[in-house]
């Protein structure tokens, strides 16, 4: 009969069992504030964030299933057939549509206008600090004062835009009729808000850029365009990236400058302008059917996280490097392996 002995001990557990018996109460309260006052630190954004973001979406998620009475403050389950009227409603297309017009035609220009206004701020001007305020200025406007100036400068009629190319014997542009100039004019509004801004984030990034690396571009007979593309662009990518994101975001939630671009805000007669957020507050504050407005603004929400996932695994490529580079490197590691045996 064979009998199971247990391994023999070093003593280790036994050794620290005993320390800590024997730590006293200021040592254990050391040890725990090492070890969880990290997670104290996070657990108030943590805590904001679940009451203030989770638990919307998640509310919403559960509205957008339900045929919703406002006054009762409740609703019968449908399931997704809220979804399924707003992806057979044209309205929905149609804001869809105008919303990645407007959004195509603010972000690339503000992304291209912000980089060369960041470029020269970070030049040798005299008074830096009044300029890169100045740039700023127009993201401290209201929104609705901005929408408001340039609905009327671009009006039809006695628009300032208009008079302007009257004068100048070019006719004048339905600003407000037909589609493209409309989103042009919007687009607009949108790039004179935010270009400042994002080009002082762009600046930021280029000031972290070591002068050492323009001298030596200097040195080696670089002039100045052939230093903002070969060292500026690509130090600053990164920065680029949370810039294209933000404007991705932002750009696919305009609302406000739509909204106010008549005195309706209906997006124009025949939805010229109509954007996705627009009609989700037609639906939830124009119908009182907050079902329906629920799903479409979790569409918009699925929308936006495909496209900043999209948009991110694109940058990031962009980011690393071209793939010549990378074989270029697999090549010279294949010669230096080589050239060891």
């Amino acid at each position: 009969m064979s009998t199971i002995t247990a391994p023999p001990e070093d003593g280790s557990s036994e050794r620290t069992r005993h320390r800590q018996d024997t730590l006293t109460w200021r040592q254990r309260r050391g040890q725990w504030d090492v070890k969880y006052s990290p997670y104290l630190y996070i657990l108030p954004f943590f805590i904001v964030f679940g009451v203030t973001g989770l638990f919307p979406i998640l509310y919403t998620a559960f509205i957008s299933l339900q045929d919703w009475d406002l006054v009762r403050n409740s609703g019968e389950y449908i399931g997704f057939a809220q979804f399924s009227w707003v992806l057979q409603d044209r309205e929905f297309w149609i804001a869809l549509r105008n919303t990645f017009s407007i959004f195509l035609l603010s972000a690339i220009p503000q992304l291209i206008a912000a980089t060369l206004i960041a470029a020269v701020l970070d030049a040798n001007l005299r008074a830096k600090t009044f300029w890169r305020m100045s740039v700023l200025l127009p993201y401290v406007v209201a929104p609705v004062a901005v929408a408001l100036i340039f609905s009327n400068m671009f009006g039809e009629k006695y628009g300032l835009i208009n008079s302007l190319l009257n004068d100048m014997g070019l006719g004048s542009i339905l600003w407000k009729t037909d589609v493209i100039p409309s989103h042009i004019a919007i687009a607009t509004m949108v790039n004179f808000r935010w270009t400042g801004y994002n080009a002082l984030i762009l600046l930021a990034a280029m000031q972290a850029i070591p002068r050492d690396l323009y001298e030596a571009a200097a040195i080696d007979g670089a002039r100045a365009a052939r230093r903002f593309f070969s060292v500026t662009i690509p130090q600053i990518r990164p920065t680029m990236i949370f810039v294209i994101i933000t404007a991705t975001i932002g750009g696919l939630q305009i609302f406000d400058e739509p909204r106010m671009y008549d005195t309706g805000g209906t997006g124009g007669a025949n939805k010229q302008w109509l954007t996705i957020t627009m009609y989700l507050y037609n639906i939830g504050w124009g119908k009182f059917n907050f079902g329906r407005a629920a799903a479409v603004a979790w569409l918009l929400f699925l929308i936006i996280v495909g496209i900043t996932l999209m948009n991110n695994y694109l940058t990031r490529r962009f980011v690393s490097g071209d793939e010549a580079v990378k074989k270029a490197k697999k090549t010279s590691l294949k010669l230096s392996t080589k050239g060891g045996k």
